[in-house]
């Protein structure tokens, strides 16, 4: 999907001005005249980033940021405001803003915030699948996969998970190689990129081994 330039403004001639020179770059622009008409008129699942004045009346741009971090799919947000100074610009930076500018901004430095800011979006677009996808292979484990996963990511060797789970290290290298084939990785390093990427703590997987059936028994 092509990036959309969200531009938020209850100053219409600002509006047409912005959206006019957005256009001219080649960016595909949608206007919104409130906070609330944003987020009624906004697609989740399209790309891109918001540009937004800072003091609007009923929801202003902190409104803006703080709904939009809540979202499942948040984008950035570089503010472009009439009225700024360094206590409020500092808040704004500290609540996630990619950018602070003033509605007299250079055309170079606007796009070069605008492209960092699709750039960020792209970037968290993307942690986001690979988050979802690996969470779903991890719940997905049995729970003999788990005590495997849990001691290859927290650097346990063999004979210290025949151990722990009360089996010969002959059926611990039984369920291990159950567990690289069944997610298709053998590196520990690529099964703690997996646990990682899935925002997995040693302390929930734990809980999720504990939990979970514990799978087929070996033959």
């Amino acid at each position: 999907m092509i990036p959309t330039i969200h531009l938020i403004d209850d100053d219409e001639s600002f509006l047409r001005s912005m959206s006019r020179r957005l256009k001219a770059h080649g960016y595909y622009v949608s206007t919104h005249e409130s906070v609330t008409d944003f987020f009624e008129m906004r697609d989740p699942e399209s790309p891109g980033c918001v540009l937004a004045d800072l003091q609007m009346p009923r929801r202003d741009g902190f409104d803006l940021q703080e709904t939009l971090a809540k979202s499942a799919n948040p984008l950035p947000v570089v503010f472009v405001t009439g009225k700024g100074d360094i206590p409020t610009s500092v808040r704004a930076m500290r609540k996630g803003a990619e950018d602070f500018l003033t509605k007299r901004v250079p055309t170079a430095e606007l796009i070069e915030a605008i492209e960092r800011a699709i750039s960020r979006d792209v970037r968290e677009r993307a942690a986001r699948v690979r988050n979802t996808e690996a969470r779903r292979m991890v719940t997905q484990l049995t729970g003999r996969e788990l005590q495997m996963l849990l001691g290859i990511v927290t650097g346990m060797q063999n004979r210290e998970m025949a151990e722990k789970y009360a089996m010969s290290e002959r059926t611990v290298k039984f369920y291990r190689t159950v567990l690289t084939r069944r997610l298709n990785m053998t590196a520990a390093a690529e099964l703690t990129r997996l646990v990682l990427d899935a925002g997995i703590s040693t302390e929930e997987l734990t809980e999720m081994t504990a939990k979970a059936p514990p799978g087929p028994r070996q033959t």
